[in-house]
């Protein structure tokens, strides 16, 4: 199974890279939008500004692959910034639309708490589920805004920030992540791995 990990240019995309490369994963770093249609699976990682990372997805031409590839049914992660470009907008960058795959906005979190959230908390999982497992794995956010989903049954975890935030995002063969499953230690690698392996089984089924 070929991953592509989606290099637009922006932040160090390579941890999640060498993240997948350590537990077993066949991951290249791309930058091509013929690889990313070429590959079984992909990653969009991310960090920095929505508006920022969106622009430089666009004018590499990546949207439109990125698009054609969750339309196929193929696995499909996306990470921190690359969650929220998943979504419509963001309050970050007003004006600038994002992928629209996910319905639903990214809001700044409450004026209440310290932004960024920059620290381990813990996934409270709804249901069981097989990437994330159940509730209680301690995995690191940095990240000053959240995804807020049209459809709550999107909604696969939340963690507690001035109440609850959305920490990741499941719809049929999108998975999202607001925290760093590369810096998360041993849990966010086990979690990596479980992604890999449904990923896999995914496309076997086909």
């Amino acid at each position: 199974m070929r991953i592509a990990v989606i290099d637009y240019g922006i932040g160090n995309l390579h941890s999640a890279h060498k993240a997948l490369v350590a537990v077993g994963a066949d991951a290249t770093l791309v930058d091509d939008p013929a690889a990313v249609r070429a590959a079984d699976a992909v990653v969009l990682p991310g960090v920095g500004n929505f508006g920022a990372c969106m622009r430089a997805v666009r004018e590499r031409g990546l949207d439109t692959a990125v698009d054609e590839v969750v339309r196929a049914g193929r696995p499909f992660l996306g990470i921190c910034v690359g969650m929220q470009m998943l979504f419509e907008s963001s309050a970050e960058s007003p004006g600038e639309s994002g992928l629209g795959i996910l319905g639903g906005t990214v809001e700044w979190l409450p004026d209440s708490v310290k932004r960024p959230q920059m620290q381990w908390n813990r996934l409270d999982v709804v249901g069981d589920d097989p990437v994330l497992g159940s509730s209680g794995e301690w995995v690191y956010f940095v990240h000053s805004l959240a995804a807020v989903p049209t459809d709550p049954s999107t909604i696969a975890a939340t963690v507690d920030y001035g109440g609850p935030v959305v920490a990741a995002c499941r719809r049929d063969n999108v998975m999202a992540m607001q925290f760093h499953p590369e810096k998360s230690g041993d849990a966010g690698l086990a979690l990596l791995g479980r992604w890999v392996t449904s990923a896999r089984e995914s496309l076997d089924g086909h």
